[in-house]
């Protein structure tokens, strides 16, 4: 065997695929899109307060170049693009999409009406106070610090949080198989439930939504479900349904206006589209009510105008928008978040819980290293005191030694080897020194003011003080009861400096009804021969010229509030709301029929309005002979499409004519039906019968075989001329027999 072939591995493809599809999923769930739940964030925007942290950019300090934010970001610890991480930059500036921003912006970072940022060479930024809370204590040792991608440098696994992030700014991510969507809530009702969990771990959820009763927007607004608040926050996943809030002003000329003043979160960052939204439903008259749209946002808030008509239905119409715009949305609740490199569904309670072994293990790090720094500088204290007593033989051994080791070689082990000595005294008590190393170190880098009598007070004031301190570590560390009080005492403190009253309301609303208000009015329906289709109203039509007009072959007059009805080969029947029927120029193209109504490809032999078809007699005549007679009201119907007619298999409609009620009573009318061979046969309408549209009909004529019917018309008994594909023909000819019997050959 060759040594290429012993270097061929083989493998199975499908394994191969799937393991790295799944390797490729955990690699985004963890690495990209969904937040831990200890710190509450993805891992870019980890990276880049840290790199600002890095960079000295606290809030006291002046803002920086955001591309240099970013470089240092993608060049250190996030090589995934420079544009994902100023998105995210931008992101943690924005205050109407978190409660507190993490990231403080100088220059254009976009708005809530959905512009965007300038690029990252013309906007600077600095760190906010509410990210302090995140990264403070990061010196302290009190979280892993990680290689970063190359190894070249070391990054934070997570950050110190000393606030509940997660609950308090939310977020959004969609992974691979599954997303989170957490609410932004209040500062100071999370923090108020955290302690609440602390004092009783044994809370019900119930209980804790008297602390956090439910998400709070930065945008305000209602939440109208209140009611599936307790289900969301017990199971971690639910809906939400949002309202913007509106006042009623008095308007101009007699007229009423609605105000929005406060939009759905959902709408945060594109309001704009909103108002887009509210002027074309005006234009397009969905709401004939409307008068005019107006956004007169400003610094002081939202302010969005609608116009009413005079004398119009205000609240129809208000509930109209509810329904038919971003007014009114819905906000899928997920409470995904990545705990120990898996991701898990949380509910209220728990993420409280993880937030608070999060600051037990965080406080309990920082307590250590409070009492070890204590202890270290108390041994120093404690050294420099009894360095202060001993000063003049300090001094002697110092001025008797030849260097600085040797000196220091006698402070700790009590080593006179060499040492010049002014007595035997002295040499015999420096034999009994036994400073620390770093207590030597200390009294070696002794300045001579540290003699003065009130430096030396001092020193014992800080012993003292570090003494009081290093019990109270103790304590702190040997109580979980001490160590919470410490907790809360530091969240009572963050919320007396990020809390604020809650903007976001809640109600329970029922499901808005809307009643639509039509001016009602005649218009034509016009129908290429591509099946285009569109409306005019009659004013518009009455004006197209003459030649126009014959470019449609369809032309059906009929009013804004009726159904246009279609009747096809294959025997159905399809309905189309005159509103959803484009208003249109003459000029426009108006929209396909298929658009319109699901009828495919079927072959549509008529176009009616079902007013004139509800007053109508319909005889049907089918390929294979059969004929009948039905109602209009039979199709009277409120589903888009039912079969107007039994067939047999292979069989089709060939005609279906409409005829008025006068036609069938007059008793001088006669049917006249084609084949395919040439045969023909007329016989009187009043010879077939009224059926059901569920039934086949009756033969009309008798075929021979391979045979079928290819045309019918109606026609008065002594019309001497009908139209056949363009042609006219002699009725007379046609043979008048019973109705049924085979045809004879067509004379015409």
């Amino acid at each position: 065997m060759s040594k290429q072939s012993e270097q061929i591995i083989q493998l199975d493809f499908s394994e191969e695929m799937k393991n790295s599809y799944r390797d490729y999923a955990m690699s985004v769930i963890i690495a990209r899109a969904l937040p831990d739940v200890r710190d509450g964030l993805k891992p870019v925007q980890r990276r880049i307060l840290y790199a600002m942290n890095e960079l000295a950019l606290s809030p006291d300090k002046p803002h920086r170049k955001s591309a240099r934010i970013v470089g240092d970001t993608m060049g250190k610890y996030h090589p995934h693009g420079d544009s994902s991480i100023y998105d995210a930059l931008v992101h943690m500036t924005e205050d109407y999409s978190l409660s507190i921003p993490l990231v403080d912006g100088h220059g254009n970072f976009g708005s809530i009406d959905g512009d965007g940022a300038a690029a990252m060479r013309y906007t600077e930024a600095r760190l906010s106070k509410g990210a302090m809370t995140l990264l403070n204590n990061l010196e302290k040792g009190l979280v892993e610090f990680i290689p970063n991608f190359d190894e070249s440098e070391k990054e934070p696994s997570v950050l110190p949080a000393m606030i509940p992030n997660l609950l308090i700014n939310g977020t959004t991510g969609i992974a691979v198989g599954m997303a989170t969507n957490i609410p932004p809530h209040n500062p100071g009702e999370v923090i108020n439930g955290v302690i609440a969990y602390m004092d009783k771990p044994s809370i019900t959820t119930e209980e804790l939504m008297n602390y956090i009763p439910a998400p709070d927007f930065p945008t305000g607004g209602t939440i109208v479900n209140k009611d599936a608040l307790s289900t969301i926050y017990e199971t971690g996943e639910g809906k939400l349904k949002i309202r913007a809030n509106t006042e009623i002003e008095k308007g101009d000329n007699g007229r009423q206006n609605i105000v929005i003043t406060e939009i759905p979160y959902t709408v945060a960052g594109n309001k704009t589209r909103l108002v887009e939204t509210l002027s074309s439903l005006m234009k397009e008259k969905v709401f004939d009510e409307i008068y005019d749209v107006r956004d007169e946002s400003s610094k002081e808030g939202i302010r969005i105008v609608i116009e009413v008509k005079k004398d119009r239905d205000i609240n129809n119409l208000l509930n109209g928008l509810y329904k038919k715009t971003a007014m009114e949305d819905t906000y899928s609740v997920n409470f995904l978040a990545v705990k120990e490199q898996q991701p898990i569904t949380f509910s209220l309670k728990s993420l409280l819980q993880e937030f608070v072994y999060f600051q037990e293990e965080l406080y309990t790090k920082e307590y250590k290293h409070l009492l070890f720094k204590a202890n270290q500088r108390l041994e120093i204290v404690n050294g420099l005191i009894k360095a202060t007593d001993l000063i003049d033989l300090i001094i002697e051994i110092l001025r008797g030694s030849s260097s600085v080791k040797q000196a220091k070689n006698c402070l700790i082990h009590g080593d006179t080897t060499d040492i010049k000595f002014k007595s035997n005294k002295s040499k015999k008590t420096a034999s009994t020194l036994n400073f620390t190393e770093r207590q030597a170190e200390a009294i070696l880098a002794m300045p001579l003011s540290k003699l003065i009598g009130l430096e030396i007070m001092k020193l014992h004031e800080e012993e003292a003080s570090l003494q009081q301190n290093i019990e109270e570590y103790k304590m702190v560390l040997g109580s979980q009861k001490e160590l919470h009080k410490v907790i809360k005492s530091r969240l009572r403190s963050y919320k007396k400096e990020f809390s604020y009253s809650r903007k976001t309301k809640l109600i329970n609303a029922s499901n808005v009804e809307y009643v639509e208000e039509f001016k009602e009015e005649d218009i034509f329906v016009l129908i290429d021969r591509f099946g285009y289709t569109k409306s005019l109203d009659s004013s518009s039509y009455n004006r197209i010229s003459e030649d126009t007009k014959k470019e449609y072959p369809h032309v059906i007059s009929m009013k804004n509030t009726d159904k246009l009805c279609l009747f096809t080969a294959e025997g159905n029947m399809y309905q189309v709301k005159a509103e959803k029927i484009p208003r249109c120029k003459i000029k426009d193209k108006g929209t396909l029929i298929h658009s319109l109504c699901k009828v495919g490809k079927e072959e549509i032999l008529v176009y009616t309005s079902f007013e004139q078809l509800f007053e109508s007699q319909l005889l049907f005549v089918t390929k294979y002979g059969y004929v009948k007679l039905v109602s209009g009201a039979e199709f009277e119907t409120i589903r888009s499409s039912i079969a107007s007619t039994k067939l047999d298999t292979d069989d089709c409609l060939v005609n279906i004519l409409l005829l008025s009620a006068s036609d069938i009573l007059e008793d001088d009318k006669k049917v006249i039906l084609l084949t395919e061979k040439g045969l023909s046969l007329g016989f009187p309408l009043n010879e077939v019968s009224e059926q059901k549209k569920a039934s086949r009909g009756v033969k009309g004529i008798t075929l021979d075989k391979n045979d079928t019917v290819a045309f019918s018309t109606i026609v008065p008994f002594f019309e001497e001329k009908f139209m056949y594909q363009g042609k006219q023909l002699n009725a007379k000819k046609v043979r008048n027999r019973k109705r049924g019997q085979k045809g004879q050959k067509a004379q015409l």
